[in-house]
Formats: structure tokens, sequence, C-alpha cells
């Protein structure tokens, strides 16, 4: 496989022609990284009733910009309340089916709102957005995937759940 697939300057951003220099680039930023499943780092910040591990972060392998890794729910287990600061938060739901709960004020008052996910489904969190996971299977583990627009995990544990302000405008 030594042809190019694609021509420099082709294809979805015919603007980028060149990489930037990385000729000073720490070694953790001039190579790629292979992380094994059973290589993932559980000392991250944590919530109640789950385990997250990471893979890609600062520590791992010197990203800057993104964190990704698993979080793990225990059957019948729901986590603890909580947000993620400034991160936004991509979850794909690998297995089980985890439910994500927040509270959403719809003008009449606090709703409790509940997503129900399966094995495939997204969820996006934005910054600040008070939640928690649920996982109501008695038997089943819920296992997903989560990426970070911050490079560590933020966690912020709250003492529950509260609906953030309306915007206007």
């Amino acid at each position: 496989m030594s042809d190019s697939l694609t021509t420099p300057g082709e294809g979805f951003h015919p603007h980028l022609h060149d990489a930037p220099d990385l000729s000073a680039a720490t070694p953790l930023r001039s190579r790629l990284h292979h992380i094994r499943a059973d290589s993932l780092d559980g000392d991250t910040a944590q919530t109640g009733g789950m385990r997250r591990f990471a893979a890609v972060s600062g520590r791992t392998v010197g990203s800057e910009k993104l964190w990704m890794g698993q979080t793990h729910v225990a059957p019948a287990t729901s986590s603890s309340d909580h947000h993620h600061g400034e991160s936004e938060t991509a979850i794909y739901v690998v297995s089980g089916h985890p439910e994500f709960v927040f509270i959403e004020d719809t003008g009449d008052g606090e709703q409790e709102i509940r997503l129900r996910t399966a094995p495939g489904d997204y969820i996006f969190v934005p910054p600040y957005v008070p939640h928690r996971e649920e996982n109501p299977d008695p038997a089943d583990e819920a296992v997903v995937v989560i990426a970070r627009s911050t490079q560590e995990a933020i966690v912020v544990n709250l003492p529950k759940l509260h609906a953030l302000p309306v915007q206007d405008g």
C-alpha cells in the first residue's frame, strides 16, 4: 500500500495543502499512539456509581485539546449528578441501554428528561449541563465511549440536578 490514495490539495479540504512545521514537536506529539483496551488508565476524575477510564489524554498521549475514554456503569446503578465544566462531551453507546437524565425548564417548571439509549446511539452533552447516567438493567453493565473537547476529564460532582437558566435571544 505505498500508492497514495489521495492527491494533496484535493478532497474535502482543498485549501489545506501542507502540514504545519512539526520539527519542534515533543516526542509524544510526533507519532501515532496505540492504546490497547487492557491498558486504559483508571486514574482519572470519577463520579459515584460509574468508572471512567482514559485512553487519550494529556497524560497518556500528550493530547492538548481532546480527552477520550470509556465509562462503565454497573447493573442497576445510577451515577451521581455531575457536569463536565467547559468541556463538550460526545458519547457513543457500546453496550447496554444506559439512560441519560437531565432537568429542563419547559417554561411551566422544571421537568426531568430521560434519554433512553441502545448500542450504536450517540449523546451530546453541552458544557456545564448537569446530568447523570443510569443503568436500569439488573444483569448487564453499560459501556460507553466518551470524547471531550478538553485534554482531561473535567468532572464537577453536584448535590442534585438542576435546570440551566434559559438564554434569551
